[in-house]
């Protein structure tokens, strides 16, 4: 895995050996992001990698010029070689892990994540001096087995539901799955905008509706 655009372009991931992955092939990254420029991102927004492995997804939106990423992973060896990753990147300062399971936390908002005024602009909630910020965009990338189910009560499901709470009006999320899952058009304010398939993946992008009533 590498990181394929951006101030970081060429760089190798580190993976760490005997764990299993589905890591996303170079030719499908890039055609996220192509779909990703449409919506402005991810450069100057603040993102969150969830189940985020080694970083290869979070890692490129920081060398496409985010603002901020939080990983979220739960594998301790995992983390290990994620942190080496984003320490060889030298995003360290624009950058948090959090040892976690996603499912169950989301997206945690972000206190204090050393970004400037600026970058934070009008979008800034200042409470006691600390700064609470939700996200732009989430990357969610959990393992095939635990999304075949994406019904209301499963457990992609009650993330997606976590996560509304967890994004701005107009956020982004994609999600990616096996080509089979069936997903709902909308988890509360998430509503689909646009699916695409490569092989045995599909990847879906919902967009955070300003209310909760969709249009027809």
């Amino acid at each position: 895995m590498r990181i394929i655009a951006g101030s970081k372009r060429g760089m190798k991931l580190l993976s760490p050996r005997g764990v299993l992955s589905r890591p996303i092939t170079d030719r499908v990254k890039e055609s996220l992001f192509s779909i990703l420029d449409k919506y402005d991102l991810p450069g100057g927004k603040i993102v969150a990698d969830l189940f985020g492995g080694v970083g290869s997804l979070g890692l490129e939106s920081l060398s496409r010029a985010a603002a901020f990423v939080t990983f979220v992973e739960k594998e301790a060896k995992v983390i290990a070689i994620l942190e080496r990753n984003i320490e060889k990147s030298g995003f360290a300062g624009k950058s948090k892990v959090i040892r976690a399971d996603a499912f169950k936390v989301g997206a945690p908002v972000i206190v204090d994540c050393r970004l400037t005024i600026d970058e934070l602009k009008s979008k800034i909630v200042n409470r006691k001096s600390k700064v609470h910020r939700k996200y732009d965009l989430v990357f969610v990338d959990p393992p095939y087995s635990t999304t075949m189910k994406a019904k209301a009560g499963s457990p992609l499901s009650r993330l997606l539901d976590l996560l509304n709470g967890q994004l701005v009006a107009g956020g982004i999320v994609v999600v990616r799955t096996h080509k089979r899952t069936e997903l709902l058009q909308r988890y509360g304010r998430l509503a689909i905008m646009e699916q695409r398939r490569w092989g045995t993946m599909a990847v879906t992008i919902f967009m955070k509706q300003k209310s909760a009533k969709l249009k027809a």
